[in-house]
């Protein structure tokens, strides 16, 4: 009964094992990558609006580093928020795509300076929050 009981547990052992094994590993998702993939290719590496396909855009890129400054100093978070998940209120003539799909899932609360926690995906608030470490001081 004990050699059964052991054989049946090396067996869920050695299952374990092999799912785990073919699991593929995956690096967590922070701003700073969510930036890289799905950003730089048209605002850059460093938020200045010179990526690799800011070229060939008919309206170049804003410089992202630069947001606060033009708004008064401030970091415009839900303005952010909603350019980058596609929040722009009917207005079609900008090429920038909208992210919101991509971005959606697990939510955090939010504050954007009002007091009012909102439930707000945490993938749209980390790439909110690695826009505002980038910007001119």
């Amino acid at each position: 009964m004990k050699t059964k009981r052991s054989i049946t547990i090396l067996t869920g052992l050695a299952a374990f094992s092999l799912i785990a094994a073919c699991t593929p590993e995956t690096t967590p998702t922070t701003g700073r990558s969510d930036y890289a993939t799905y950003c730089a290719d048209c605002h850059g590496a460093s938020g200045k609006g010179n990526g690799p396909a800011a070229a060939s855009l008919s309206k170049a890129p804003s410089d992202l580093t630069t947001l606060a400054l033009r708004n008064g100093g401030t970091f415009p978070s839900l303005a952010a928020m909603g350019k980058i998940h596609g929040g722009t209120m009917g207005r079609s003539e900008s090429a920038m795509p909208e992210f919101g799909a991509i971005l959606d899932g697990k939510t955090v609360l939010f504050d954007a300076g009002d007091g009012i926690e909102t439930p707000t995906p945490w993938r749209l608030v980390a790439l909110t929050k690695y826009l505002q470490s980038i910007q001119q001081k």
